[in-house]
């Protein structure tokens, strides 16, 4: 897998690169949050990064270019983004950044699409348990209002960098605390 991510070498073709640095995406860039059930290791975030890169370099929507970005956060998190400035997205494109997603989740034997797993803190720890599981926590008051969770809702680059990482009473998941 490593060497696939060593071997990438993107300046050979004639075609315009349309990935670019996350850091450099405006604000209201679209994101979609992809939560791994268990942590990337060191040769899997190396292995998503060159896929990533490739998967944007070509992502278009109805054959225009998209510019877009990915990150991957707490080696658990993977976010893929588009400057909807430079084009929208649409649903084609949209299918095709799931397919990604799919074949990534295939590829590595993770699941990355599971919307009924709820992450949270624990300390240093990021926990992830299934929703019921989640409410049953809550229930116990083993998360509290003050719990911070991730909230994977979030749909732009402003709202993930100040909306995902969140204590449990400022999320949709304050709706199960006692």
């Amino acid at each position: 897998l490593s060497q696939l991510f060593f071997n990438l070498d993107r300046t050979k073709t004639n075609t315009i690169k349309m990935f670019t640095e996350y850091k450099k995406l405006p604000q209201n860039a679209r994101i979609w949050v992809y939560q791994s059930d268990r942590e990337f290791t060191q040769e899997e975030i190396e292995f998503i990064s060159a896929k990533a890169l490739l998967f944007i370099d070509n992502w278009t929507r109805h054959g225009d270019d998209l510019k877009g970005s990915f990150t991957i956060k707490y080696n658990q998190f993977l976010i893929l983004a588009v400057d909807e400035n430079f084009n929208n997205v649409s649903g084609c494109s949209i299918d095709a950044s799931v397919r990604f997603v799919q074949e990534l989740e295939k590829e590595l034997e993770l699941d990355l699409m599971n919307k009924m797993n709820v992450s949270f803190k624990d300390g240093d720890n990021i926990n992830i348990v299934k929703l019921p599981e989640f409410q049953n926590f809550a229930k116990e008051q083993k998360i509290t209002a003050e719990t911070v969770v991730f909230n994977n809702m979030v749909n732009t680059k402003e709202d993930f960098e100040t909306k995902w990482e969140v204590p449990a009473n400022q999320s949709w998941h304050a709706r199960f605390l006692v």
